[in-house]
């Protein structure tokens, strides 16, 4: 089964490639690893939430805003790839957390990215994986996601 049949499978809409805020592409493609920019949640151009996850936002409202902006690297890989199905497996995944200083649940915040690329490329969704605390991230998102993937 591809990750288009995947998605389809499991009733989820790719959104379009978010544009980038500053100066980069989405993601580049070097042999056949793509690797995408960090992503922010974005939802129709838009952040759903602002502010640092344990004051501002609950970390379980950052744990979907997690998987929002995972499946935006997706579709910026996927752009990439010439379709989802040009992907093969997620290989490392970087989830950035807006943290309030005393906030230390970052690995059940970036959860949320890695639960739901499990769930599109199954075993070739398990990948290594870092959750880091930042002070404060680009249009004060609480949240943004790194994908690395293989292609076909």
């Amino acid at each position: 089964m591809g990750v288009s049949d995947r998605l389809a499978e499991l009733g989820i809409e790719l959104p379009p490639v978010a544009a980038p805020v500053a100066a980069y592409v989405p993601a580049t493609r070097f042999g056949d690893v793509i690797r995408t920019s960090g992503q922010l949640p974005l939802v129709d151009g838009a952040l759903p939430a602002k502010g640092k996850v344990g004051s501002d936002v609950p970390a379980e409202d950052a744990k979907g805003l997690a998987r929002v902006a995972a499946l935006n690297a997706l579709a910026a890989a996927a752009a990439q790839a010439g379709g989802l199905d040009g992907l093969s497996r997620v290989v490392h995944v970087t989830v950035f957390v807006s943290s309030a200083p005393d906030f230390t649940g970052q690995a059940a915040v970036a959860n949320g990215a890695s639960e739901i690329l499990g769930e599109i490329f199954g075993e070739a969704g398990r990948h290594s994986r870092s959750a880091v605390g930042v002070a404060v991230l680009p249009l004060d998102t609480p949240v943004e996601v790194e994908v690395q993937f293989a292609t076909v």
